[in-house]
């Protein structure tokens, strides 16, 4: 293994899993700390963890423990993966973890870069953007677990370090990566040890990533490691022949928990064509609902039936008023785990999940050890094979075209 990652949620960590695969490189998804060694064919490991919501300490115990598996499997790179949009509170977990790698790797030029301009997302003078609009303008700020209120990433970083925060300007990055070297040195000697990267076009990743061939740890979204395959190739250590892909025929069913403006959209679209059914939270955290009355709606419905809970911010907010945040949200996490593992036992073989959470909750509560790349349905958004006979797309809340649940169910079921 050369290059290993850590991803703090799942559905990011597949986000990772296929920029790399798409690379050439021979990348499988992990669930949690393996217990045994990985395959020896395997170029990347990319570690998911479920620690971006979690307390700081927990999610820091947890990345080190991944960090030291990937450093017995021999790797020679470490990368950080966290959301492109910069998902933390002022206390984490994003600075946390970075600084507990940052000392246990002994790297002082950390590159921090969210950036993915294939999913919209850039940073220019430090400030992240969604689009054409500012991060605390794109409906991140009603997120209801990392709700981001400042766009400026360093300002938002610095009370979750105990380390000095820099910046390398867009200038910089766009004379290359030899003028990105020099000023991640710069930053260096004044003193900056996780410094912030202008990013606005993939030419601006793979500069990055060129730039970043030999440093121990590179922290960002997916975007960033474009770069990072061709380091190992220049010198003969990866094959570029990538994975095989073959799809399943059987039944599809898509469950989404995101509440973000791009799957409520997604939701609402896939409504009009499909047989749906909406989750209300009150009425699983009080009883109402069981997992069981949910799969057995999904199986006896046509075409690609959907199961949501995905709703308008203001009604996510009096739930949390009226349940209490950490209560509600591990609610619906737990009784989507449940509607998945009671849909699988019953021979669904195709499985769509929106949301980071969600899709945690999905994949854990399935026992997904490893997770095999397959093409990509969208920006971001790889298929996989789960298991002999089962194939699964985990999607950040945000990613994704309108179309998207329909364009998953048929690339899960394609042979490549």
């Amino acid at each position: 293994m050369l290059l290993g990652c850590i991803g703090d949620d799942f559905t990011g960590s597949s986000d990772l899993a296929n920029t790399l695969a798409k690379q050439g490189m021979r990348v499988v998804q992990y669930t949690g700390v393996p217990a045994m060694d990985a395959d020896p064919t395997v170029e990347a490991g990319v570690v998911a963890l479920k620690s971006r919501s979690i307390e700081p300490a927990e999610a820091v115990r947890q990345s080190l423990e991944a960090l030291a598996w990937l450093q017995a499997q021999g790797c020679e790179q470490f990368f950080f993966k966290y959301c492109s949009t910069f998902d933390s509170t002022p206390e984490g977990n994003i600075g946390p973890v970075a600084d507990a790698l940052a000392e246990a790797l002994g790297a002082h030029q950390v590159i921090v870069c969210p950036a993915f301009p294939g999913t919209g997302r850039s940073i220019y003078q430090g400030h992240l953007f969604v689009n054409d609009r500012l991060l605390n303008e794109s409906g991140l700020q009603n997120h209801p677990l990392t709700p981001m209120s400042d766009p400026d990433i360093r300002r938002w970083l610095r009370p979750q370090t105990r380390f000095e925060v820099g910046h390398v300007a867009a200038p910089a990055v766009f004379a290359g990566a030899e003028a990105i070297r020099a000023a991640l040195g710069e930053q260096q000697d004044s003193g900056k040890r996780l410094v912030v990267v202008d990013a606005l076009r993939d030419e601006d990743l793979i500069a990055i990533g060129a730039a970043a061939d030999g440093l121990p740890l590179i922290t960002g979204g997916s975007g960033v490691a474009l770069g990072l395959p061709e380091n190992f190739r220049r010198r003969g250590l990866i094959t570029g022949t990538g994975s095989h892909w073959r799809g399943e025929s059987g039944k599809c069913v898509a469950l989404s928990g995101s509440c973000s403006t791009a799957t409520r959209d997604q939701v609402a679209r896939h409504r009009k064509i499909a047989p749906s059914m909406e989750i209300v939270a009150a009425d699983v955290i009080e009883g109402r609902l069981t997992a069981q009355e949910v799969c057995d709606f999904l199986i006896a419905a046509e075409g690609v039936p959907l199961a949501y809970s995905s709703a308008d911010p203001s009604v996510v907010k009096a739930v949390q008023a009226q349940y209490g945040r950490k209560v509600s949200a591990e609610a619906l996490e737990s009784f989507f785990s449940q509607v998945a593992q009671r849909l699988v036992a019953a021979g669904i073989n195709r499985l769509l999940t929106a949301g980071g959470e969600t899709s945690g909750a999905v994949v854990e509560g399935l026992q997904l050890y490893t997770l095999e790349i397959g093409p990509e349905i969208d920006p971001g958004v790889p298929a996989l094979r789960a298991g002999e006979k089962l194939v699964i797309a985990l999607k950040s809340g945000n990613f994704g075209a309108p179309d998207y649940f329909e364009k998953a169910a048929r690339m899960l079921a394609e042979n490549g």
